[in-house]
Parts: C-alpha cells; sequence; structure tokens
C-alpha cells in the first residue's frame, strides 16, 4: 500500500523539475521585461498574440534547443537601466548586443551568470559604476566592448579567468588604477585610451599601438619608459662631440626632417584620392535611416547581414539582407555603370532625393571603384508580377478588381510624381517586376533614375512588349514612352498575360465586339464583378 503513494511522489517530484527549467516561455518573460523597462515603443513588436518571441525583430532562436541565443538591439533608442533579475533567466544567451543606445545605470550583475555568453557589446551608452568583478563564470566570453560610456573604478582582475578572451575595447571611460595582469588571457583587440589609469603598461601589451593607451598616465613600452630615461641617452659625462659629429648630425637630422615630409605629403596625397574614389554616407539628413523602424546600421553591418537573392534584372541583382537588429533592407548591387564616382554620387544623390509615397526609397549607397550598392526599403509582398504570373496553384489568392485599381493607382502616382521633377525626368523601364508591393497590397515604384547610370551598351531584360516602338537606348527614355509602358501594365493587370507584345494584342483585338473582348480579361476580375452585382457575359 506504500509504494503508489510513493510512486506519484517521485513523479510529482520530478514534475516539479521539468516544469521549473527555463524555457522559451521563461526567455519571452524576460524579453519583455526589458522591452517594458528600457524599450517602450522604440521596440515595435506583435506581443497581442503568446507567439514564440524567435519572430520578434532582434530575438534569434536556436532551432534545436528552441531557446533565445541571441539578442540584437542595436541603435534602437533604448533607455533608462536595465532591470535586475532578468537577463540572467536567458541562460543559452550566446550574443548580447545594445549597442548605440542610452542606457545607463550600473550593470545588473545577472548578466554575469550567463555561463554561454560570448560576445557581449554594450558600447556607446550611458552605463555607469564600477565594472563587476565577476568574470570568471563566463568561460566562453570571446569579444568584450564597454567602450564610450561613464564606467569609473579598477579594470577587473577576474578578466585574466577568460582564457578566450580575444577582444577588449574599454576606451573613452573614467576607468581608474592600473592594468591587470591578463596573460591568460588571448587578447588580439585591446583599447583603454582616454580614462584615468596609471602604473606601468603589462609587458603583455608591449606590442600594441600608442593610440591604444593614450589619453592615461601610463608609461611602459609602447609608451615612454616608466624611470623616465630613454633608452640610449647619452650621460652627462660623457666626452664633447667633435665638429665634424656634429655636422654630420645637422645634415642628417634636416635629411631626415625632409624625408619624414615627403612620406607626409605622400600618405596626404594617398589619403585624399582614397576619399575621392570611395564614399559611404547616407543620402542626406532627409534619407537618413529612421531609427524607430530600422535603427543605425553602417557598411560593417550590412556585409555581415545574411542574404538571399531576389531576382536579376536590367541594373543588376537584388538581395534581401537581414541586418543584425532582424530588420530586412533590399540592396541592389549595380552592374555596368562605366561613369566616374564624382558623377555617380551627383545623379544617385538626386535619386535619394525623391521622396513619394508611392516610391521604394533609397535609403543610402556605397561606391567604391566597380563595387556599387544601393540599399532600399524591403517590400515584403515583393513585386506585382511575381503576385500575378508566381503561384499557380491551389492555394492561390487572386487579386479582386479593387486591390488592382488600387496598385495601378499607386504605381500612376509614383509616376506622376517622377514626371512632375522635371520634363527631362522619366523612369525608363516601368514592368510589374518594377512595382512592389507592401504588406498591405499598397504599390511602389521601384528602379527610377537608374537607366541614367547604366552604360549604353545595357541590354534591358524587360519583356518587349513594355518598350514604345520609338525607344531604341535604354538610357533615352522620355516621359512619353513611360506612358506607354504604364499603359501595357495595365493591359497585364486586366489579362494577366506578360507573355504578350502590346502591338500585337491591339492589333487582334481592336475590332472585336465588346462581349467577345471579355475573353481576354481574367476570370478572376469578371467573377469579381459578377459577385458585387455585374452581369457576367459569355
Amino acid at each position: 500500500m506504500d509504494k503508489p503513494p510513493l510512486f506519484l511522489s517521485l513523479i510529482t517530484f520530478f514534475s516539479l523539475l521539468i516544469t521549473g527549467k527555463p524555457d522559451l516561455t521563461a526567455d519571452r518573460s524576460a524579453i519583455l521585461a526589458i522591452r517594458s523597462a528600457v524599450g517602450g515603443r522604440s521596440i515595435l513588436w506583435n506581443i497581442s498574440q503568446p507567439a514564440t518571441p524567435c519572430t520578434w525583430p532582434g530575438v534569434f532562436c536556436d532551432n534545436k534547443t528552441n531557446r533565445v541565443v541571441e539578442l540584437h538591439f542595436p541603435g534602437m533608442g533604448l533607455s533608462g537601466q536595465l532591470p535586475a533579475n532578468t537577463l540572467g533567466n536567458l541562460t543559452q544567451l550566446t550574443t548580447l548586443s545594445l549597442r548605440y543606445n542610452a542606457l545607463s545605470g550600473q550593470l545588473p550583475t545577472d548578466i554575469f551568470t550567463l555561463v554561454n555568453l560570448r560576445n557581449l557589446y554594450l558600447q556607446d551608452n550611458l552605463f555607469s559604476g564600477q565594472i563587476p568583478d565577476s568574470f570568471s563564470g563566463l568561460v566562453n566570453l570571446v569579444r568584450v566592448s564597454f567602450a564610450n560610456n561613464n564606467f569609473s573604478g579598477d579594470i577587473p582582475g577576474s578578466v585574466n579567468n577568460l582564457t578566450r578572451l580575444a577582444t577588449l575595447y574599454l576606451e573613452n571611460n573614467a576607468l581608474t588604477g592600473s592594468i591587470p595582469d591578463l596573460t591568460r588571457t588571448n587578447i588580439a583587440l585591446f583599447n583603454v585610451s582616454n580614462n584615468q589609469l596609471t602604473g606601468e603598461i603589462p609587458s603583455k601589451f608591449s606590442g600594441f599601438p600608442d593610440s591604444a593607451f593614450a589619453g592615461n598616465s601610463l608609461c611602459g613600452k609602447p609608451l615612454a619608459s616608466c624611470n623616465g630615461s630613454q633608452p640610449g641617452s647619452v650621460s652627462k659625462s660623457s666626452n664633447k662631440l667633435s665638429g665634424g659629429a656634429i655636422a654630420g648630425i645637422v645634415i642628417g637630422s634636416v635629411l631626415g626632417l625632409l624625408l619624414i615630409l615627403l612620406i607626409l605629403f605622400f600618405l596626404c596625397c594617398k589619403k585624399r584620392k582614397q576619399k575621392d574614389e570611395t564614399t559611404s554616407k547616407d543620402l542626406g539628413e532627409t534619407k537618413q535611416v529612421d531609427i524607430e523602424e530600422l535603427g543605425k546600421f553602417d557598411l560593417e553591418d550590412l556585409l555581415r547581414a545574411s542574404a538571399e537573392v531576389l531576382g536579376k534584372g536590367t541594373f543588376g541583382t537584388a538581395y534581401k539582407a537581414v541586418l543584425e537588429i532582424g530588420f530586412a533592407v533590399a540592396v541592389k548591387r549595380l552592374k555596368d555603370v562605366t561613369m566616374a564616382d564624382h558623377e555617380f554620387k551627383e545623379k544617385i544623390e538626386g535619386v535619394g532625393s525623391m521622396d513619394h509615397e508611392n516610391l521604394v526609397p533609397l535609403r543610402a549607397y556605397y561606391c567604391n571603384g566597380d563595387e556599387k550598392l544601393l540599399v532600399y526599403d524591403y517590400m515584403p509582398m515583393g513585386s506585382l508580377s511575381a503576385l500575378l504570373h508566381g503561384n499557380r496553384g491551389a492555394g492561390r489568392t487572386p487579386l479582386n478588381w479593387e486591390t488592382r485599381s488600387a496598385i495601378a493607382l499607386g504605381a500612376a502616382r509614383g509616376i506622376t510624381y517622377l514626371h512632375a521633377q522635371g520634363p527631362d525626368v522619366s523612369h525608363g523601364n516601368i514592368k510589374s517586376s518594377n512595382i512592389l508591393l507592401t504588406s498591405s497590397y499598397e504599390s511602389r515604384v521601384s528602379d527610377f533614375g537608374l537607366a541614367q547610370l547604366v552604360g549604353p551598351n545595357t541590354t534591358p531584360t524587360r519583356v518587349d512588349g513594355y518598350r514604345a516602338p520609338e525607344v531604341t537606348n535604354i538610357r533615352k527614355v522620355s516621359q512619353k514612352a513611360d506612358v506607354y509602358s504604364f499603359g501595357v501594365l495595365l493591359l497585364e493587370l486586366l489579362t494577366e498575360d506578360r507573355k504578350h507584345s502590346s502591338l500585337s494584342w491591339r492589333r487582334n483585338h481592336r475590332n472585336h465586339k465588346p462581349s467577345f473582348n471579355l475573353h481576354v480579361i481574367d476570370d478572376v476580375l469578371i467573377l469579381d464583378v459578377s459577385k458585387h452585382g455585374g452581369k457576367k457575359e459569355t
């Protein structure tokens, strides 16, 4: 009679162990607590439903363990203090990136319980107080950046227990004391400049550049010797130098000075040339990436992003790049651009200045010789062409008349805006694959202004039916030719046929009776009109 109660007790015990183990639900609660404390509305998540946090921007999970392993919230406008006893619940976390925000206060101590943590990026915030001397448990830590904060006190000696540590950035704080012994670490990147450190630089760091220790009261290699004397100094009791020796020293000094000046002149010229040849910038104040939507990102973030090919067109290949913060952008890698960099910059900034709700906004560009990249907002629904012709299966969602007319109207407004910029401004490549759609099926015209960038020998990839008969050079397309191409686009919306040539279509159907013409209209539209009270003709 005693066995059943004992058996039930064991079941209860193990059930408590299982339910008490941290899981994705605990991860979700911890992330929501962080958002509530420092995020507010700057982190835009749909939390109305109990969805997995793995779908939230900036949150990355391991598919095998189904746990949160990375948090990336750089430049998200976070402010305030990180809540205590929260981050420590993310027990599988390997990367924590909160750089470029306005987080303040002391570091919560539970960060130092994350034994799986490999990367800790907290630079460019307002953190203050002492850095806890609690690094001993973070045995997997590889990269640490606390730069550009207000940390004070000593550099924790427990950092020496991080045998895998390769990067330690502590510059631009208010740290005091001396640099501790870090011989057990594997540091290859190190910077403690602009603090209040004193004493001798450990021999481990003697091979690092002077700039890594500047702005302190440190001594020893690579800086000046701590005893105040320089190697090779001449004793006061040395004999006086001869006249020939003095003359040799003077001549050698003059020649050395001239050599230094020549080297500096060469470096300045080289730097200026590189600056002229390389342009990597946001497109003016009105074209900077909106922090609340995308956060701040630079070329390094872009190159580090995961990418997939969206398609290849007349002007190059388009990629979808998912940034560290979890948001996606579209990157077009241009081809056949033969103009000089300064001319390219001038023209592309003109493209970037065009701002309309029915245009795909150009967020940034990169130009370095033959490599030219354009960064746009990513349109989640893809192109009108893909929507009309991509999925022909049973699960396809057809476009009704109202949606198609709204898409056409939006595209027309975008093209009208382009034409209003001047008589010489045209799109030059209007087709359904260049009409992109938002998640609410709002149309955005893309690839505008690019026809003027490519070389004269570029072969257009668009369907012949879109091109006006008089167009022979892709770089010389008039506004009238744009209107022609837009008319063909309207036919495609009506017929859902992209294989026709507009001239032959018009020739074949201009003499037909109206009732017969309905046979060329997409059946979806006829059914849609019939459903709303129209008369279906056969």
